[in-house]
């Protein structure tokens, strides 16, 4: 399956597979996920339909990896290593600006309920969006517990993903805002951080 992976993904260059899932996330805003098919896609990239399926194998994972791909510094947490977890949290907060932030988070939120009740689209994400993310948090917390930042047996540890997922839901639904950098600094330094005993 890596070989075949590794063909599949030797057919398209970085910059056309970035021009074609900046097409995939126009079209995803303009019809809605539902609405999106691989035709479009081939047509408004001037693709043809069958390079799409053998480079992605279908819609779902087309668009997981889109997504994925349209989050500035994602799959790169890990390798952010500023000698503290603070630092890490808020260098990684900072790869992304305000406006980069709210085209995501509206992005986040159409697909939503999509999500959860499109089985294929719910497995690619986790596959291409989820899983990845929370290994990234989890090498990076493991950093911290390593240079004694956190303790091991901290309970806070498992939801540090929910905690910066939550961060994106709440600042849209309680306040109708879009999440900001100011306001992701000002939370994990709040909230996340003292949940894993770091006050300082």
């Amino acid at each position: 399956m890596t070989e075949l992976a590794t063909v599949r993904r030797s057919r398209i260059t970085p910059e056309r597979e970035a021009e074609l899932y900046g097409a995939v996330l126009d079209l995803l805003r303009e019809v809605g996920y539902d609405a999106l098919t691989m035709d479009a896609v081939a047509a408004r990239t001037k693709s043809s339909k069958a390079t799409l399926y053998r480079q992605w194998g279908g819609k779902a994972e087309l668009v997981a990896k889109a997504v994925r791909h349209s989050k500035p510094g994602s799959g790169h947490l890990g390798d952010i290593d500023t000698g503290s977890l603070k630092g890490d949290l808020h260098a990684h907060t900072l790869r992304s600006d305000d406006c980069e932030m709210e085209q995501n988070s509206a992005l986040m939120r159409a697909l939503a309920m999509t999500v959860h009740t499109n089985p294929d689209l719910l497995s690619a994400f986790r596959e291409h969006l989820v899983e990845p993310e929370i290994a990234e948090f989890r090498k990076v917390v493991q950093r911290a517990i390593d240079r004694g930042e956190v303790r091991a047996d901290n309970p806070a540890i498992e939801y540090v993903m929910h905690m910066m997922l939550g961060a994106f839901v709440a600042r849209t639904l309680l306040e109708e805002q879009p999440p900001t950098q100011a306001y992701l600094i000002s939370y994990i330094d709040a909230v996340v951080l003292p949940a894993l005993g770091i006050t300082e």
